[in-house]
């Protein structure tokens, strides 16, 4: 079966610094993964590239089927949906969030003189509802909450039904109740087998939702493992990974949780 994001001995190297260094990973269609390694690890780095926003110094990645650099990315990315902090910041503050999700349609921020039809509203609309929105469909992007954000930038990810998302620490700064509400909400999307595959960058365990198969683990722009979730996320492994003794515990209901030892 052929991946959706498939890197070959891939390089970044910026400024003198190679970020990523000789990474193959590939996602397939039905796999959701989660990204996890220190700061500065290359995690975003990777979105940028799955995201076909930047290409890489050497090595080959394919999304969907496309060669980056062999493709117009501009026709690659509506196929992409993309949720991160960076892009909810170029949401202007006084959108409506009815057309900050609907602007997804063209690719754009900011609701200019794009022309929508019928079907994109009752798409925008059906996508605000499923992520528990829809009474927030003309308020201001810049009046929500930072939970309520984060879930208006998922919705936008989803709304062109793309074919692969990525998810850059969607839970991120969030409190409590606003982070559990999110999770709910990405483990229910997660388990759809209509929902494309995923890839989600996150610091912390506890933000893995329900659902994910796989996981990543990046360490000095190296992949140091990869394989199901239930193999990964291990006290061994992370305490390998962060330079700390951790232990690792599992909850009933597929959440992980992991502090210091001792």
């Amino acid at each position: 079966m052929s991946g959706v994001l498939e890197l070959s001995d891939l390089t970044v190297v910026r400024g003198g610094n190679t970020i990523l260094d000789s990474i193959d990973w590939t996602v397939q269609p039905t796999e959701r993964w989660v990204v996890l390694g220190p700061n500065g690890a290359g995690k975003t780095t990777l979105l940028q590239l799955a995201s076909a926003t930047i290409h890489p110094s050497s090595g080959r990645v394919k999304i969907l089927g496309e060669t980056l650099g062999k493709v117009d990315v501009f026709e690659l990315r509506p196929r992409i949906g993309f949720a991160s902090t960076a892009l909810g910041r170029r949401i202007p503050a006084n959108e409506a969030v009815l057309d900050a999700v609907m602007t997804a349609a063209y690719s754009v921020t900011g609701r200019w003189n794009e022309q929508y039809d019928d079907l994109d509203v009752r798409r925008a609309r059906r996508v605000l509802a499923e992520w528990k929105l829809d009474q927030l469909q003309d308020r201001m992007f810049g009046t929500l909450s930072d939970g309520e954000q984060k879930r208006v930038q998922i919705a936008r990810a989803v709304m062109t039904d793309p074919e692969l998302l990525l998810l850059d620490e969607p839970a991120a700064s969030l409190d409590l109740g606003s982070r559990e509400e999110l999770l709910q909400l990405l483990g229910a999307y997660a388990a759809s087998p209509e929902s494309p595959a995923m890839v989600m960058v996150t610091h912390h365990v506890e933000e893995i939702p329900p659902g994910f198969t796989h996981a990543l683990l990046l360490a000095g722009g190296r992949v140091a493992a990869s394989c199901p979730i239930a193999e990964i996320i291990t006290g061994e492994r992370l305490s390998q990974l962060f330079g700390l003794e951790l232990v690792v515990s599992t909850s009933e209901h597929g959440r992980y949780a992991a502090r210091a030892a001792g």
